[in-house]
């Protein structure tokens, strides 16, 4: 089945959060919480190299929006249930439908860390993959030396499976880095 056809809901939600597809419009607060969590995302996000407009951030928002559409990409924004406040990046990327398997990446706006929403964002889309999007295999790759992204999935119940050495490159310094690959099979 081409993927486009698959039928699924484009918002569920946890205890605390509302998870949806991105929609035009919601590149405003994206655009803040980046602006605000810049420090923390440096090091890590190839994004967050290069200072963006307000209105960078929408052209992207809207290019997830269309990707989600067409099932290339499932980004993901995490909203407060009881405010409304935007909270955190997430979706499923790396699709390979025929499988069907998924990479969960995240970032969280650093006004709302230490409180547990990024786990319980990525339990919920773990959870979400598995019931709707009948998921096989998710993985989770992050940089060995990102303590606080590797907590997530070794938090979840995610194996690590192995550590990629000289992998890729950190975004900030060019440097050779290792990746951690957990996985968590249905």
């Amino acid at each position: 089945m081409n993927p486009v056809l698959k039928e699924f809901p484009e918002e569920f939600t946890t205890e605390r959060l509302i998870i949806r597809m991105p929609r035009p419009g919601d590149g405003k607060v994206v655009f803040e919480a980046i602006k605000a969590s810049m420090k923390e995302l440096k090091p890590w996000m190839p994004f967050a190299q290069q200072e963006q407009t307000e209105q960078d951030v929408e052209l992207n928002i809207r290019s997830a929006h269309t990707s989600f559409l067409t099932r290339e990409d499932l980004r993901l924004l995490v909203f407060h249930k009881g405010t409304g406040e935007f909270i955190a990046s997430s979706g499923l990327h790396r699709i390979n439908w025929s499988i069907p398997k998924f990479e969960i990446g995240y970032w969280i706006d650093t006004r709302f860390s230490g409180k547990g929403y990024m786990i319980e964002a990525v339990q919920g889309i773990a959870d979400f993959a598995f019931a709707e999007l009948h998921a096989k295999r998710l993985e989770i790759r992050c940089d060995t030396h990102n303590q606080k992204s590797r907590a997530i999935p070794e938090k979840l119940g995610f194996v690590l499976e192995g550590i990629l050495k000289n992998d890729d490159l950190s975004p900030d310094t060019n440097e050779l880095r290792d990746t951690c690959v957990y996985a968590k099979l249905a």
